[in-house]
């Protein structure tokens, strides 16, 4: 509230300079941010791509750094707001970037998407697939149970998929009944 002498001493106490000028160059916030964005990408891509379970690796990525920097810029680490807000655009230009890049050649999308990795092929686990993401039995055949499957013996193909999720295609009736047949003889 102003005063009765119309003074402003609250807007004094604030340095507007250092609010809204960058302390840091623009260019060393573009390439920490940029290597910032790429080395975490790889870890959760090549790493942990089970513990990401249902959001796009991308995603997580996107809005960990951004809460990171909005924070730094609200909080004041940076001297000014203008290099959060920096750093968090340049952040959301790289994953539209590598999204558009992804989807308009193949093979960028190839390799920044994990392909679906198969755990079980004609109703028998694929051990060495599984350890791979330190998928248990149990924890595989939980995952049948919750879509109505009591044996595995009763699915075609289960993966995990990108996001970590495990889609199950189940054998149909016939099929299952031919290949016994089949091996019957």
């Amino acid at each position: 509230m102003l005063r009765a002498s119309g003074s402003l001493d609250w807007l004094w106490g604030v340095d507007w300079k250092t609010v809204f000028i960058p302390d840091t160059p623009l260019l060393e916030i573009f390439v920490r941010g940029t290597i910032t964005y790429f080395v975490i990408y790889m870890l959760l891509r090549f790493v942990l791509k089970r513990q990401t379970s249902g959001v796009e690796i991308t995603d997580v990525l996107v809005i960990v750094l951004i809460a990171d920097a909005a924070q730094n810029a609200m909080a004041g680490e940076y001297k000014s707001i203008t290099d959060g807000v920096l750093l968090v655009a340049v952040i959301i230009v790289w994953a539209a970037v590598m999204a558009m890049l992804g989807w308009r050649f193949p093979a960028v999308g190839r390799i920044l998407h994990a392909k679906p990795l198969p755990l079980i092929r004609d109703g028998e686990m694929l051990h060495k697939n599984m350890a791979r993401e330190f998928v248990t039995d149990d924890e595989l055949m939980s995952q049948l149970r919750m879509q109505g499957i009591e044996e595995v013996g009763e699915v075609e193909r289960a993966f995990m998929e990108p996001d970590g999720q495990i889609s199950i295609i189940k054998r149909k009736k016939g099929g299952e009944a031919r290949r016994k047949r089949g091996r019957t003889f």
